[in-house]
């Protein structure tokens, strides 16, 4: 598979989290769908390390390592998106179209 396709699959399945995230909005706040999505992706990412460890003691020895990974790849990532976003704020009402707080229980 060539870079160019392993990116468009990689976008294909965070647009897919994306959605499901988006379509939780209507029974949570945004803050605790993206809270729910980071232990998420937290929860799958220790058992990406574990799953990949040849038993206790290399999974012991990996874990130091595998926090630096994930920690600096999500600032990395992180501080990439939030870059994309500034332009939102030359608007006068940014994200005026989401809703402001959580939907009221029925």
């Amino acid at each position: 598979m060539s870079d160019d396709d392993l990116d468009k699959q990689f976008r294909q399945v965070a647009d897919s989290f994306i959605g499901l995230a988006n379509t939780n909005l209507e029974k949570m706040n945004r803050e605790n769908v993206g809270m729910a999505l980071l232990y998420a992706a937290a929860r799958f990412n220790a058992f990406v390390v574990a799953s990949n460890a040849r038993d206790l003691e290399h999974f012991r020895a990996d874990k130091d390592k595998a926090m630096e990974f994930f920690s600096a790849e999500y600032q990395r990532m992180l501080g990439s998106n939030l870059n994309d976003h500034e332009f939102v704020f030359a608007e006068d009402q940014p994200y005026g179209h989401l809703p402001r707080k959580k939907p009221e229980a029925s």
